[in-house]
């Protein structure tokens, strides 16, 4: 069976006949195909579309790119990730010094019975936090390695949508440790926490953050000879300059407390807490926990440093708030802003 929302010609952004790679939309949409185009490969793994009945490649061969590569899980078998090389063409714009040499993707969850255990799985190990302990996160891990290696190249380009922007984010920040800071795009990443965003009262949902900023705060001063056991100094400051994109809707719940969870810094920061704000920003109560005891546990969804984009445009329903589809569609209402951590009150 095809869905219309997996044919290119039908869902994809037809409108975009040449790509100006200055130009943020364009980054945007052909990143987001991209995401797409590794949903699609598993589609037509478990549909057995092969060869001419295939329809993944025009998502990516539609703008220069062709599939060097498919990352897959040792588990289920699954296509989890494409690795894309990109194929300037013959009569070259300024723009294309501008383009990624190769663009690692990956997938979310995708809700047939051939890949929905695992992913399932996976995703319950987001919310554990124990996301870096899984063997589809090694794959990606040394996936990418082997890239950088064979490269020789900063213009590495890394991208997920969900469940696949949770991979990125750890692989991203892993190779940011390195002294590799990789241009990522996370489409609808998931933020492990209570939907406060949701709130519609703003006195309250405020008052709700303070709260837990005092007490997040509180807890890292009382546990910091624990938390230093655990983890090494400063590593939350070391990533400061690594600057993901992430694009979240409003209404996906799974994504949206980004939103407030970056607001609230620049609302402790004017406030004159910035200090107590660094140590909140950093750290979950739940993780804190966990390490005072002494085993690994690191906030994954927390980030130092962020260019968040949002998608302002009506989104009737959950499913559309959590599409990737969104990323390339034209006349969207979004607002960007960049969070620096190291901008905050010391």
């Amino acid at each position: 069976m095809t869905m219309e929302k997996d044919l290119f010609d039908v869902a994809g952004p037809v409108h975009l006949t040449s790509i100006d790679w200055n130009c943020l939309h364009h980054r945007r949409s052909v990143i987001a195909c991209l995401v797409q185009g590794a949903y699609v490969l598993e589609l037509d793994r478990q549909y057995d579309r092969k060869d001419h009945d295939a329809i993944a490649p025009p998502w990516w061969e539609s703008f220069g790119f062709e599939l060097t590569g498919t990352l897959i899980d040792d588990v289920d078998s699954s296509i989890f990730g494409a690795i894309y090389k990109y194929k300037p063409p013959a009569s070259k714009d300024s723009s294309v010094e501008d383009a990624p040499k190769f663009v690692i993707a990956f997938r979310g969850t995708v809700r047939r019975k051939e890949s929905l255990t695992r992913d399932s799985l996976l995703d319950l190990n987001i919310i554990k936090n124990g996301l870096h302990k899984t063997s589809r996160y090694t794959i990606a891990m040394q996936a990418v390695r082997n890239v950088v290696s064979t490269a020789r190249s900063s213009n590495i380009w890394l991208s997920g949508h969900s469940l696949g922007s949770a991979i990125a984010i750890l692989v991203g920040k892993n190779m940011a440790k390195l002294g590799m800071l990789l241009e990522t795009f996370l489409f609808n990443p998931p933020f492990v926490s209570a939907p406060i965003e949701s709130i519609k009262d703003k006195t309250i949902k405020q008052g709700i953050r303070i709260a837990g900023s005092l007490i997040t705060a509180g807890l890292s001063i009382a546990l910091k000879d624990k938390l230093e056991e655990s983890s090494p100094k400063d590593s939350f400051a070391i990533l400061a300059t690594w600057m993901p994109h992430l694009f979240v809707n409003p209404s996906d719940y799974i994504c949206s407390e980004y939103i407030g969870y970056f607001e609230h810094r620049t609302f402790m920061n004017k406030l004159g807490y910035g200090n107590i704000e660094k140590l909140a920003t950093q750290n979950s109560i739940g993780c804190l926990f966990v390490r005072a005891f002494g085993n690994d546990s690191d906030p994954l969804h927390l980030l130092p440093s962020a260019n968040l984009t949002v998608n302002l445009s009506h989104s009737p329903d959950f499913t559309t708030a959590h599409a990737v589809h969104q990323w390339w569609l034209p006349d969207q209402h979004l607002q960007s802003k960049q969070h620096h951590y190291l901008e905050m009150h010391r």
